[in-house]
């Protein structure tokens, strides 16, 4: 009896087959991408979602071409103008560039397109805004109370400083008086103790001027330093009354070219 032998060439053909089959079929797979990545020629990318809910090929600088720019139309009140854009610029860049026009800061502005005011991260082609489109630009209304409070606190500062001003200037003339009276009775000049009095009540007047003005920031700084002013001029004031009491006065010798005649001489029998 003849025995059979296994044909372990032939399984080991079967097995070979098996795997090349394997390897031909990830081989193939491996060719497709890599011929599907050749095809298109890009490297590759990531996506991402656009605010309009688009998913789109997320933008490197490599990939991406320069931007269109659009010119849009914008409604500021009766003013109206048009400034350009990138297409791919967000609202709140859009705001950036408004502020040059306007004058006024991306957070007080409002800006409206299609009747709906769009929030700082909208994307302009994402809401649809096209060349020649048109956008409404309003003034936060936080922001107008604000500027009207800070014109009305800028409208009183400049009062007080025109008040301590018109202060500072009478200050002046009243310390050349006092310079004027230190003089006289260093060199022995009694003064009247009534010009003493009268030019402290003056320094006091104006001290009180100087209570009834309210002023912040520099205009009180200001305030205070001619506060010390008017302090200063009275305490020099006392002083000199002091001095001006030990002052002697002296009387002055009155000399006349009248000779005195006599109607009646005596003769010299009376005599």
């Amino acid at each position: 009896m003849m025995k059979r032998t296994p044909n372990h060439n032939h399984n080991h053909n079967h097995n070979r087959n098996v795997v090349n089959g394997k390897a031909a079929q990830s081989s193939s797979t491996t060719s497709f991408s890599s011929s599907s990545s050749a095809a298109t020629g890009d490297e590759p990318f990531d996506w991402e979602m656009r605010p309009g809910g688009m998913l789109v090929q997320k933008r490197t600088d490599k990939s991406e071409s320069p931007a269109p720019i659009l010119r849009l139309r914008v409604a500021f009140g009766a003013v109206r103008f048009e400034i350009p854009i990138s297409s791919q610029a967000t609202f709140g860049e859009l705001k950036r560039a408004l502020t040059a026009e306007t004058g006024l800061e991306a957070a007080e502005q409002k800006v409206i397109y299609r009747g709906r005011e769009r929030e700082n991260g909208e994307y302009l082609e994402g809401c649809g805004v096209k060349n020649r489109s048109k956008v409404v630009l309003v003034e936060d209304p936080a922001s107008i109370e604000r500027r009207y409070t800070e014109t009305k606190r800028n409208a009183k500062m400049q009062t007080a400083h025109r008040a301590i001003s018109a202060v500072s200037m009478e200050l002046d003339k009243l310390a050349d008086q006092v310079s004027v009276m230190e003089e006289s009775i260093s060199n022995g000049i009694k003064v009247p103790e009534i010009q003493i009095t009268t030019l402290i009540e003056m320094l006091m007047m104006q001290a009180i001027k100087l209570d009834t003005i309210a002023a912040e920031g520099a205009a009180s700084t200001q305030k205070i330093l001619q506060g010390k002013r008017v302090q200063k001029c009275v305490e020099m004031l006392d002083v000199l009354k002091v001095r001006n009491a030990g002052v002697e006065v002296v009387k002055p010798v009155i000399v006349t070219t009248k000779w005195e005649t006599f109607d009646h001489w005596p003769s010299l029998i009376d005599l």
